[in-house]
């Protein structure tokens, strides 16, 4: 249950920063539904592979190029999911931390499983 709730906080937080976000648009609330349920999935299968790939790059940077990773998750969302859009890899980039900020408020309005 604490998955779907995470999953519709995670849409609700799309369908805000797309109204926010010149630089991306989502078609409604089913496409921001569809959206959080493919970043969840990307986030889960993909970015293991991309960390892994890239850790050199990443250890450089002391781990800020895990942004990029994030940017480039949400634009291969964009890719997927045909009512999401995004203009640039810098709206991903703003897109990618301000979802991460709204997730983070969101999420720690939900009451712990004890």
């Amino acid at each position: 249950m604490k998955l779907i709730i995470k999953l519709l906080l995670t849409a609700l937080a799309v369908v805000i920063l797309a109204k926010i976000l010149p630089g991306i648009a989502v078609e409604g609330y089913g496409s921001a539904i569809i959206v959080a349920i493919v970043i969840a999935l990307l986030r889960l299968l993909v970015k293991p592979i991309l960390v892994l790939l890239t850790l050199p790059i990443t250890i450089i940077t002391f781990g800020l190029f895990l942004l990029i990773i994030n940017a480039v998750i949400i634009l291969m969302a964009g890719y997927f999911v045909g009512g999401f859009t995004v203009a640039s890899i810098w709206w991903a980039l703003l897109f990618s931390i301000l979802l991460s900020l709204f997730q983070s408020v969101l999420f720690s309005l939900l009451p712990d499983d004890k």
